[in-house]
Order: C-alpha cells, then sequence, then structure tokens
C-alpha cells in the first residue's frame, strides 16, 4: 500500500468512526438512525472498492450532517 492511499485509508477509517459517534449522539426515531447508520456501512463497504470515492460519500455525508441536514439514503 501506498504511504498516500495509506493516509487516505487512515483518514477514511477516522472520519468515519467519528460519523458513526455523531449518528449515535443523534436525537432521532430509531428507524432514521438506522437508515444513517447503513449509509456509513455503505461507504465502509465501498471503501473496500474504491477508497476515493468512499473518502467523497462520506463527506458528503459529514457535511450532510454538520449542516444539520439527515442525509438518508434514498427510499428511506
Amino acid at each position: 500500500m501506498e504511504a498516500v492511499e495509506a493516509e487516505l485509508y487512515r483518514l477514511v477509517a477516522t472520519r468515519l468512526k467519528v460519523a458513526h459517534a455523531q449518528v449515535r449522539a443523534l436525537d432521532v426515531s430509531e428507524p432514521i438512525r438506522a437508515a444513517l447508520t447503513r449509509s456509513l456501512l455503505l461507504v465502509t463497504e465501498a471503501a473496500k472498492r474504491d477508497l476515493p470515492e468512499a473518502a467523497r460519500r462520506l463527506a458528503r455525508f459529514t457535511d450532510a450532517l454538520d449542516s444539520g441536514e439527515l442525509p438518508l439514503p434514498p427510499g428511506s
């Protein structure tokens, strides 16, 4: 694993951990929390195949969460 890829992996892993903690701390219904958690699990899965895309998806998710939006996947 190249140094740049390893650093991106560490960054994504750290940001996923923080995002999961943010979702757990939200005052939302259990179905919404479950949908948000599923979104994060999809990012985790994506990281196994396409790390840069996973990083972009996670950035969009956390930006929405930080702005007060609930970044729910389509159909939630």
